[in-house]
């Protein structure tokens, strides 16, 4: 993780810890489907629809015909920080850092024949964002910052027989960053300088690939294995700075680079048909959060000139367990329930206001009701509370500490999707 530097004097800055995380990792199970009514549960082993391609694309074998789904999604919450007597800094409150956030998603699956079937997915499944208020206690350690990663997914699946299918999916990511931080330009409170600040965005491509198996040792019993590989997201970009001073003006244009690594995950689930109107799911998922580790920049100055060091962030891998059920209430209607925990891949003492992960609870549900024959409508939510994270960030040289907790925090996911069968 280069960084090119130039001598600059007396102040800190903390930059560029660029990944506004939440409920374990920021790997998301919502990305616009049907899914995001079970809460993950089942989802390596459902094959109910061409989203298959996000969760196991082995289960486009199970698809006859060709099939669309497109769907639409909305993420909204609560990230509020509430500051403690240890804050030494000024500035008011953070006010809800969680907008609300878009998204949607695309899927086709096609049936080649009784082996083989192709697909192609396109989704956002990584990444959330938080905006703080420009005045607030911390905005020294982030203002506005932001990271998405938008999935395209073409797949191919096939079945050797009627208990075993494989697929393989490749997996183009387009990552977007935007990190923006106040620059306190009166260190110490030796001078009365307003703040500077800074921003950093670039976009790049990464790849991937998904691989799954699905086994049904009997009718309504599927047992499904999903893999997901790592995918490198390199950031390479200059410093946008903005204030007066020399100071500033030598730190304008400085390139850093940022080398992040999407995950790997592995996902083992369970799809059981109890009977014609009863299925119970479940899910086992491990993502490889403990590899994401040396994400940030941290420049600390002195007045003989500058020392530019790489912070591990110390994630730890995350697991979730999930479970569900479906319920066929009539012939054209479908409810889907859903509970999940997901542990975190950060603790209490290094959790910082770019990265505000912590372990959560998912609660969801969802229906889907047959227009006709061919035309399938969904509508899903889904809960993840995170409750109180605390929070305990100090500039290393100029002392500037900001300390509390995020207070019952929350996200809500509202979904709704199509699907097109031919």
């Amino acid at each position: 993780m280069p960084v090119n530097m130039r001598t600059l004097p007396a102040f800190t800055l903390a930059t560029l810890c660029c990944q506004p995380v939440w409920a374990g990792g920021i790997i998301l199970y919502e990305v616009g489907s049907d899914n995001a009514g079970l809460a993950n549960a089942g989802a390596a082993a459902r094959a109910q629809g061409p989203s298959t391609i996000a969760s196991n694309p082995a289960g486009l074998s199970y698809l006859p015909g060709t099939q669309i789904t497109g769907g639409l999604q909305v993420l909204y919450g609560n990230l509020t920080f509430d500051r403690d007597a240890e804050t030494n800094g000024t500035g008011r409150g953070s006010g809800n850092a969680l907008d609300p956030i878009p998204g949607g998603s695309f899927f086709i699956s096609h049936q080649l024949d009784d082996h083989w079937s192709v697909g192609f997915g396109s989704y956002g499944d990584f990444g959330l964002a938080a905006n703080y208020n420009n005045d607030w206690s911390g905005r020294y350690f982030a203002q506005n910052v932001s990271l998405a990663g938008l999935s395209l997914v073409p797949s191919v699946a096939y079945r050797f027989n009627e208990q075993w299918s494989v697929g393989l999916g490749v997996k183009a990511m387009y990552g977007m960053l935007q990190d923006q931080a106040a620059i306190d330009r009166s260190p110490l409170g030796l001078t009365d300088r307003s703040d500077g600040y800074f921003k950093y965005e670039d976009t790049t491509w990464g790849y991937g690939a998904n691989l799954g198996v699905i086994y049904a040792p009997q009718v309504g019993t599927r047992i499904g294995l999903a893999y997901t590989s790592k995918v490198d997201l390199d950031f390479e970009d200059h410093l946008n700075v903005h204030g007066n001073g020399p100071a500033l003006r030598r730190l304008d244009g400085l390139n850093t680079q940022l080398d992040m690594q999407v995950p790997q995950t592995v996902t083992l689930s369970l799809f059981q048909q109890l009977d014609p109107q009863w299925a119970l799911l479940a899910s086992a998922n491990w993502q490889d959060w403990s590899e994401f580790g040396d994400v940030a920049v941290q420049v600390d100055t002195t007045a003989a000139g500058a020392q530019s060091t790489t912070v591990n962030a110390h994630y730890k891998d995350t697991w979730q367990l999930a479970l569900g059920a479906q319920y066929q209430a009539t012939p054209v209607l479908l409810w889907n329930v859903g509970v999940a925990y997901d542990s975190s891949a950060v603790s209490d003492s290094n959790r910082t206001f770019t990265a505000p992960m912590g372990e959560s609870w998912r609660l969801a549900t969802g229906a889907t009701y047959a227009l006709n024959k061919d035309t399938d409508i969904n509508v899903s939510w889904a809960l993840v509370w995170l409750g109180d994270m605390p929070v305990d960030q100090s500039k290393s040289t100029s002392g500037t500490r900001t300390s509390g907790q995020f207070d019952n925090a929350w996200i809500q996911a509202l979904t709704g999707n199509m699907t097109w069968r031919f």
